[in-house]
This record gives structure tokens, C-alpha cells and sequence, in this order.
């Protein structure tokens, strides 16, 4: 995983992963969005509803614990060793929605993350133990949890959703 040297860098990751991320769904029809395919984990909006709930996780961590809520990862209904359990939730809270409603909906919370990126002092970005609910025993700091729930995932999904397409 690349360390990044500056708010800048990882915005630019992330804003050049996601575009190309989201274009790959311009030639998908929304009638083929559930469409299981051979050898590909994710049918189409499953891999956006995906995303959608793991950016929209890292979201809410960070409001509620600025909230002073008690921050319980990944939620307080799903534990780290039900990851599946989890991603089916996703896929169930997110659907129903068309192609381009999931897309909007990521859209906007990649938005989010910019913004709170621009607004989150160095420190708290790039060293470890700076949250709570970042706070494991792999002392990641912000900046890896934020990558690895947009770069890291967009470039790796791209992949599926372009084998998706051609299969």
C-alpha cells in the first residue's frame, strides 16, 4: 500500500481511481445490473452497494466519534469475522436502487471524504492512534483506511466489473 506524502496525493488517488471506477458502469444497463456472472464476485450493483456501505462506514465513524459516540467497528451489528454478513446488508440496503441512484449516492460520499480530508489536520491523517475507532493493533493511521476503502478497492473492482462486462 503506497504512503502517501501529502493530503494532496491521496486526493488525487482517490479522485483518479474513482473516476475510472465509475466509468466503467456508463455501458452497463440497468437492466443487467443484478446479473450474476461466472467466476465474478459481484454482479454490478453489487459492487457498488459495496462500496457505498464501506465509504459510508468510514463516514460515520468519524462523525459519531466526534459525536462522542462509542465507536463499534466495523458496526455494532456485524463483528470483523462477519465480514459476509455484512456485505449481504449492503446488498440489501443499497439494491434496490438503480445504477445511477448507487452512482449519485457514491458520488456524494466521495465528496464527503474529500472534503474531510481537506479539513483534517496532518497529524490526525497520516499518524496512527490519532481516532478511536482507527485505533487497532496494526497502528494503521487514518490515510490507509481511507485508502483502503477507495483506491485500493476502485482499482481492484474496476478489474472485476471490466471481466464482469466481458464474460
Amino acid at each position: 500500500m503506497p504512503a502517501y506524502a501529502s493530503k494532496e496525493e491521496l486526493t488525487d488517488a482517490i479522485k483518479k481511481s474513482y473516476v475510472l471506477y465509475d466509468q466503467e458502469f456508463d455501458a452497463i444497463n440497468e437492466s443487467e445490473k443484478d446479473l450474476p456472472k461466472v467466476n465474478i464476485d459481484k454482479t454490478p450493483s453489487q459492487n457498488l452497494s459495496y462500496q457505498i456501505g464501506w465509504t459510508g462506514l468510514l463516514l460515520i465513524w468519524e462523525s459519531d466519534e466526534l459525536k462522542g459516540i462509542d465507536v463499534k467497528t466495523p458496526t455494532p451489528d456485524y463483528k470483523w469475522n462477519n465480514l459476509k454478513g455484512l456485505h449481504e446488508f449492503f446488498y440489501r440496503s443499497y439494491g434496490s436502487y438503480s445504477l445511477e441512484e448507487q452512482r449519485e449516492i457514491l458520488s456524494k460520499q466521495i465528496t464527503e471524504i474529500l472534503a474531510w480530508i481537506e479539513n483534517l489536520d496532518d497529524d490526525v491523517l497520516f499518524l496512527p492512534e490519532k481516532r478511536k475507532w482507527a485505533t487497532t493493533a496494526a497502528k494503521w493511521p487514518i490515510s490507509k483506511w481511507i485508502h483502503i476503502n477507495t483506491v485500493a478497492p476502485f482499482n481492484s473492482f474496476r478489474t472485476q466489473i471490466r471481466k464482469w462486462k466481458k464474460g
